[in-house]
């Protein structure tokens, strides 16, 4: 399996492009702790031949937890679940939270009660930057500035080796010049992993009301596409390998957590909106604090599920395959779809392979350097209407 995560849904205040599920009322914080807590126990018999490999916590802001509910949610893991030696124990956190009073907390051991020997510290942190840009974290309503970013990465590089940061690309009034010096800031930090992402317009956020009123500017595909290529080019450069649509990292120093994903593995979502996979089925929990907490309280998992049908499994693996390094087997899918699969992912993937968006080499289709951008419209070109 690869691992647990915990989605702690809280937030000092809401980012204007951000549609993720979150409070910014602290009030019921303790209880969803608990919670959490309970809902680990809850699901181990759905998992219980499972080994876990990594632990993330996501949101949300989960640094703004204090320590001992973090330790508390990983030592409930270990009580629950077998774990393997020296997992990947991710924490997203913001800036602002990260003072150095903080951050050396986070790094540090601590004494389990549930095994003999110290447990395994928190070991990665992934850092929601963003921007190194004032006039950027303003517009995006971010609730940390440009010197508590660069310090906090300052303090960060002393006492964590593994260190990923997000930056956003394609935004209004970025010009090229401007999106290299965000990389460049970042490149000299030194860090081994960087997420990068367009900026998007999801309904119902701020920033689409904004744009909808005229306040924010109409956003630029085909400047978010060059930005993209500059991101490429400038980090593969610098000794990154662009393994994921939007995600680079140096050697041995991919997301472990988010890799499993795509690669299909099972994986366990605890709190509210969470997800969960076991190879056959998803679930995902009610996105409401009130109702999840009241379920868990009466020992009730808040969640629905789908079984996925073969055609849902193939579409998925499309998806994630073309989407990084590891591409789609067309072996697999033969053996596992089953030649009509086969058959339609070729015919499908021919027009691709002509405009050298995809090519195939060793039997594995990819994307070309041309064609990674435009990776999930090509995906959803190769996907196959429901069969059954």
């Amino acid at each position: 399996m690869s691992g647990i995560y915990i989605h702690i849904p809280f937030c000092k205040q809401a980012c204007h492009y951000c549609d993720f599920h979150f409070s910014t009322s602290m009030k019921k914080k303790d209880e969803m702790v608990l919670a959490l807590a309970k809902e680990i126990g809850l699901r181990k018999d759905e998992f219980q031949d499972e080994v876990v490999e990594t632990i993330y916590f996501g949101g949300g802001t989960p640094s703004i937890l204090q320590i001992a509910d973090i330790r508390f949610l990983i030592d409930e893991v270990y009580r629950n679940y077998k774990v393997i030696e020296n997992p990947e124990i991710t924490i997203e956190a913001n800036p602002d939270d990260l003072t150095e009073e903080r951050i050396i907390e986070l790094s540090l051991e601590w004494q389990s009660p549930n095994r003999a020997k110290l447990n395994n510290r928190i070991n990665r942190l992934s850092i929601g930057i963003q921007s190194f840009f004032e006039d950027d974290l303003k517009m995006m309503n971010r609730a940390h500035n440009v010197d508590e970013a660069k310090k906090c990465l300052e303090i960060a590089t002393k006492y964590f080796d593994n260190i990923s940061i997000d930056l956003i690309y394609g935004m209004p009034n970025m010009s090229n010049e401007k999106w290299l010096q965000n990389i460049e800031t970042a490149l000299s930090f030194n860090v081994p992993h960087i997420s990068s992402y367009a900026l998007t317009v999801e309904p119902k956020t701020a920033l689409h009301s904004y744009i909808k009123k005229g306040i924010i500017p109409q956003l630029d595909d085909d400047k978010a596409q060059k930005h993209f290529h500059l991101l490429v080019e400038k980090l593969e450069e610098n000794g990154f390998i662009h393994y994921e649509l939007s995600n680079f990292g140096k050697e041995n120093y991919f997301s472990k957590n988010n890799s499993s994903y795509w690669l299909g593995k099972k994986y366990i979502g605890i709190g509210p909106s969470a997800h969960s996979y076991d190879g056959i089925s998803r679930s995902w929990n009610v996105s409401n604090n009130s109702i999840y907490l009241k379920s868990i309280l009466e020992n009730q998992l808040p969640s629905e599920s789908e079984t996925l049908s073969k055609t849902d499994r193939y579409n998925e693996y499309v998806m994630t395959g073309l989407r990084t390094i590891w591409g789609i087997s067309l072996e697999r899918i033969e053996n596992e779809f089953g030649k009509i699969y086969f058959d339609y992912l070729n015919q499908q993937a021919e027009k691709y392979i002509e405009d050298h968006l995809l090519f195939v080499d060793d039997n594995i289709l990819r994307t070309t350097k041309s064609g990674k951008f435009l990776s999930d419209g090509i995906a959803s070109d190769l996907f196959l209407l429901n069969l059954e």
